[in-house]
């Protein structure tokens, strides 16, 4: 049975096991800030996290600023970005009283734990990552140390703080799996320090950007969780879709109208389908018009609790967040270094 049926097959009994004893799980999660967060970011991944953090679960959420460079020549405007995304956090409903916000440049005892991982692993282990693969195509550059040495750096992140669950899509289900081995080898090596963490694999729906690929803001297909109603509308309208006036979902054949009619669907609460028989020959027109309705009143809440913040909160939260990611981090650090005979 391959891993990702495994994992599948387990999520009934986990999903229950965290609704009914929350505390025994600690979640990482986080996302590298390459840009501005966006629908696709709300639907795939903070919406679980927000779940999860009301559930009672403890919540570290990394915005892992040095791995921006694995795959890219700079670090691009990452300080903006870090900042909006603690933002959209926040008015997302993620409370840090109870959620680690935290980057990763800032803890330096996390990053510490990469050499006796990278012990644990083969270059070979590290070159079958599908990541590693898809990065190292898309950059066009050679591969360097740091892009291969990617999912180690991800063991690290979710094991400093001892993080036993991590919400993942299909694709990144190998980082837990490589992660749950490196955890294993170090304490089959050295004795037990860390847990063995569980995948938790969300049904989230992928959501498309609006020209049909996968949303990115480098494609311009995006819509930011940071943009105002006009913005929102300007970027729909300049969506690309077809002559042909019958709306119909079609991802392969027609990716803009159906790009278009998946978001609508997603802020509705509705499937691609349904609107596209609701349209009928409405035309492109009535599509974008009923996708800016959706999404600017799906948006309105955020955007207006996202307004009362201001750049002392996020700077104030950062701060917070980094000081216990750093008090954890150590700690974990110095049971590594006793449990390696490295305490002098």
């Amino acid at each position: 049975m391959d891993s990702f049926k495994a994992t599948t097959l387990r999520m009934p009994g986990l999903r229950a096991d965290i609704a009914e004893h929350p505390g025994r799980f600690r979640v990482l999660t986080g996302e590298r800030p390459t840009g501005r967060l966006h629908l696709g970011h709300y639907f795939g991944t903070i919406r679980e996290r927000v779940h999860l953090q009301r559930a009672g679960v403890e919540t570290f959420v990394i915005l892992a600023d040095y791995q921006v460079i694995t795959d890219r020549a700079t670090a691009g405007q990452v300080r903006e970005n870090v900042h909006h995304a603690v933002l959209d956090y926040l008015a997302a409903g993620l409370d840090p009283r109870n959620t680690t916000i935290f980057t990763h440049s800032s803890v330096p005892a996390l990053n510490q734990l990469m050499l006796p991982f990278l012990s644990l692993v083969t270059e070979a282990e590290l070159h079958r990552n599908p990541t590693v693969k898809a990065e190292l195509a898309a950059s066009g550059r050679a591969l360097s140390a740091l892009l291969l040495s990617y999912p180690v750096h991800q063991a690290a992140d979710i094991l400093f703080c001892k993080g036993n669950l991590v919400p993942v899509g299909k694709d990144n289900l190998p980082h837990v799996e490589l992660t749950r081995t490196i955890a294993r080898r170090f304490n089959e090596r050295y004795g037990p320090v860390f847990p063995e963490p569980e995948a938790l694999i969300t049904d989230a729906p992928e959501l498309p950007g609006l020209d049909g690929r996968k949303m990115s803001k480098s494609y311009g297909n995006a819509i930011s969780l940071g943009m105002s109603a006009d913005e929102t509308a300007a970027v729909i309208r300049g969506a690309r879709t077809d002559d042909e006036r019958v709306i119909s979902y079609d991802p392969e054949g027609r990716p803009g109208v159906s790009g278009l009619l998946a978001t609508a669907a997603v802020c509705l609460g509705r499937t691609p389908q349904s609107l596209a028989d609701e349209l009928g020959d409405a035309g492109s027109g009535a599509l974008k018009k009923l996708a800016t309705e959706a999404v600017n009143e799906f948006l309105a809440g955020h955007r207006r609790r996202r307004a009362e913040l201001s750049a002392l909160d996020a700077a104030a939260v950062l701060r917070a967040g980094n000081e216990h990611a750093r008090a954890v981090a150590e700690r974990t650090l110095e049971e590594v270094r006793h449990a390696m005979g490295m305490v002098y």
